[in-house]
């Protein structure tokens, strides 16, 4: 079962993303919340857990949705194919970083930021052992 229906999407982010492009994205987004998430879904019942916990969730999934959307890429190597530096005759630019201002050894993340903000506080980025 889905986690997020196109209606949901539509409801709860602005983005303008089509139908065929959301049926697209949310596997790749699913399985990438799966895996922040300790696959919390996967292992628990999403309709029985706590309704906030849960529309939280779908925000993050419509955030990592958004990404790809804007990007233009789901995956790692897609993400992170623009070149740091290029030349065109006697102009050179560079891609500058936040952490390097050389711009240079820095990948993008797979996974959205604002996947954090949705996610911090709810447990679900509960990275402990588990006690079984």
């Amino acid at each position: 079962m889905p986690y997020l229906t196109y209606e949901e999407f539509k409801e709860l982010n602005k983005a303008d993303v089509d139908e065929k492009t959301f049926d697209k994205l949310l596997p790749k987004a699913s399985a990438l919340l799966n895996n922040v998430t300790n696959h919390f879904y996967v292992i628990n019942d999403i309709l029985l857990d706590n309704p906030w916990r849960v529309n939280q969730l779908k925000q993050a999934l419509c955030a990592q949705i958004e990404y790809f959307h804007e990007l233009g890429a789901s995956t790692f190597e897609s993400i992170n194919k623009a070149p740091q530096t290029f030349s065109a005759g006697r102009t050179s630019v560079s891609n500058a970083s936040r952490y390097n201002p050389s711009g240079a050894n820095e990948s993008k993340s797979l996974v959205a930021e604002d996947v954090y903000i949705f996610l911090e506080g709810t447990g679900l980025l509960y990275a402990g052992v588990a006690t079984w």
